[in-house]
């Protein structure tokens, strides 16, 4: 039975959301996700230029990514071997032989007014991911089928200046900057996602997660998503529970981070279910997420399917990878994350709680990075997902883009283990080395941070601290112990730190009888 309709008085007409739980009752879900990859390749696509992210405007183009008359585009060899590699790691058949296609449409940020992609020869098709999602239940695992991984080149960007949105209406004038513009990308098409029900907020964002780690361990991108190095169209659709016959689809643009992935299905489903409350039709077409209320607005109808006029692109050769070298990268794949998982949470004696608090920090590729350079896995963990952690928390960046590797990590924790650093002065290390003043033993040197543990010097700060404590000093003759941990805190406190306390302490009881 239909719920009670309500109309949104915040615009005209429009049936107010349902609430999600609400609409779970009544529909189902299914999901369709493309995902954009853009390569982290030293220049373009089909020509020479650098791809640097934040350079000055309009600054790495030339001849061929702008499209000037006679301008032949060449094809990044490292972006087909990417592609390749990828597509691989999705468990997906390669084909021998495939072309690029010209996608026509005008729009500003196309100086072709053609986009150089694949049509129906992709280089790789029919993979899958599988992803685990946690539930009430316990962890839940769904198998995500890949239609396809394609190459294309990217756009240029364009800004709208004026108005409230950002966007082109109501905005004063535009400009573009052609930078982006032929830069690598791979787009990644799911086969529609079914069966997900509640969970298929969370199973978009696992998919995306997943795929953004399994991206990052080939190394092929940084698939930073604030840089848009990673983004997501999310399409959903809803039809009556027990039907068989899928619902209209909106397709969400270019959505911008895990969270705003999981909101954007989550938001869709609710408009959606309130439409179809209210007896009217879900329209077909390409809406906007919005980060500051977690919904969308319309973009532009897709009623009818538009014509791009694909033809192959005479300008280049086909791509024919031969199977020996897919069967050499084949072989050169490295541990990917799904691997990763289970052999360090066997190797480490992890709980399930603790293997989770790792991947919700996305910590273990770092953590076991570090273990390989050196540092035990306890440490190695602490370091990361808290002190580190914190960090990245405070300046708004993923784990991954501090400023401090795997190895200086390592080497943080060794000098901590062998008595050259306590805990605290560690922090200062960590400090100096995302504040970018060199390795971690140069941070010592220079800030001398070494643990003072020579008897001579540290028995200097120990006849300090027991002549301005007497009454502490006599509490200690007396036999209460437990005191000297107020003398180890003034001889730390006059050290900066820096003193052994457990050789302070030792001192300290040895001068007052009580050792």
């Amino acid at each position: 039975m239909v719920g009670a309709v309500t109309r949104n008085p915040a615009t005209d007409g429009t049936p107010a959301p349902v609430a999600f739980d609400d609409a779970m009752r009544r529909y189902a879900p299914v999901l369709g996700l493309e995902t954009h990859v853009e390569l982290g390749t030293a220049s373009k696509m089909f020509c020479s230029c650098a791809t640097v992210f934040g350079a000055a405007p309009n600054t790495q183009v030339c001849p061929v990514c702008l499209a000037l008359p006679g301008a032949l585009p060449v094809v990044n060899g490292t972006a087909v071997e990417s592609a390749v590699r990828l597509g691989l790691a999705l468990n997906c058949s390669i084909a021998e032989w495939c072309r690029f296609a010209r996608k026509n449409y005008f729009y500003p940020d196309m100086p072709k007014n053609y986009q150089i992609s694949q049509y129906d020869e992709p280089l790789c098709s029919d993979g899958h991911l599988d992803v685990t999602v946690d539930t009430p239940d316990g962890p839940r695992e769904f198998r995500v089928e890949i239609e396809r991984v394609h190459m294309e080149e990217d756009t240029g960007k364009t800004a709208h200046v004026g108005g409230a949105t950002g966007r082109i209406h109501g905005a004063e004038y535009s400009i573009v900057d052609y930078n982006r513009a032929g830069i690598p990308l791979l787009e990644i098409v799911t086969r529609p996602i079914e069966h997900t029900g509640d969970l298929a907020p969370l199973v978009a964002r696992a998919y995306v997660s997943e795929l953004r780690d399994l991206v990052r361990s080939l190394g092929i991108s940084d698939v930073r998503m604030e840089e848009g190095s990673l983004r997501c169209d999310v399409n959903v659709s809803l039809m009556p529970v027990g039907a068989t016959e899928w619902g209209t689809r909106s397709e969400t643009k270019n959505v911008n981070s895990l969270r705003s992935v999981e909101r954007a299905v989550r938001s869709e489903i609710e408009r959606q279910a309130g439409v179809l409350d209210a007896g009217q039709r879900v329209v077909q077409e390409t809406r906007h997420f919005q980060e500051n209320t977690g919904g969308t607005v319309a973009g532009r109808s897709k009623e009818e399917a538009q014509d791009y006029r694909y033809f192959p692109d005479p300008d280049l050769v086909p791509v024919a990878p031969d199977p020996a070298w897919v069967e050499e990268l084949r072989a050169g794949l490295p541990e990917l994350p799904a691997a990763l998982r289970a052999r360090v949470k066997a190797e480490w004696s992890l709980t399930d709680e603790e293997l989770r608090d790792l991947v919700n920090a996305d910590a273990i590729a770092l953590v076991s990075a570090t273990v390989d350079a050196g540092a035990p896995p306890a440490d190695a963990r602490k370091w990361w997902l808290n002190e580190l952690s914190r960090r990245a928390t405070e300046n708004e960046v993923e784990l991954a883009a501090l400023p401090i590797t795997p190895a200086q990590v390592a080497r943080v924790a060794a000098l901590v283990a062998e008595g050259t650093l306590t805990n605290k002065l560690a922090r200062q290390v960590v400090e100096g080395v995302l504040n970018g003043e060199g390795d971690p033993d140069q941070v010592v040197e220079a800030r001398g941070l070494k643990v003072v543990s020579d008897d001579s010097a540290l028995g200097a700060a120990v006849d300090r601290a027991i002549a301005d404590n007497p009454d502490v000093a006599e509490k200690i003759r007396g036999g209460k112990v437990a005191a000297a941990g107020a003398l180890v805190g003034a001889v730390m406190k006059a050290t900066r730190g820096q003193a052994d306390a457990g050789r302070a302490r030792q001192m300290i009881l040895e001068r007052l009888g009580a050792a």
